[in-house]
């Protein structure tokens, strides 16, 4: 059974920085697409951040130039890493993952099949 686990996240002061991993288990071979998403009560879950297996990252206006996507295959860990953390920044933290390749483009929540259970983001001011 394909599972994802996201560990990494915590409380920090803004300005800081924290990198998410999420564990791939049960699937050995490489996902077309993986991405992190967020999301705060109330809301949607918003798209932050996607790498394909052919290493095409992209981005989220928001978060764009403060954190960077990665992966360890070697490891099958998905990597998140946050820096100069905003208040706004403050959400769940969810990895997702499908077969299907993703180019290029913002990402939605139905462009992927499979969810880890979340970490907390949480950055004061």
């Amino acid at each position: 059974q394909v599972q994802l686990v996201e560990s990494g996240g915590g409380s920090v002061q803004a300005g800081g920085s924290l990198r998410l991993s999420c564990a791939v288990f049960g699937y050995s071979r490489s996902y077309g697409c993986m991405g992190w998403f967020r999301q705060v009560p109330g809301k949607e879950r918003e798209w932050v951040a996607a790498r394909s297996s052919s290493d095409i990252t992209t981005y989220a206006a928001s978060v764009k130039g403060r954190f960077t996507i990665s992966k360890d295959n070697a490891k099958n860990t998905l990597y998140l890493q946050m820096n100069s953390l905003k208040p706004e920044d403050t959400a769940m933290y969810y990895c997702a993952a499908d077969m299907a390749y993703c180019s290029g483009g913002d990402k939605v929540r139905s462009d992927f099949h499979y969810w880890g259970q979340g970490t907390q983001v949480t950055v004061s001011s």
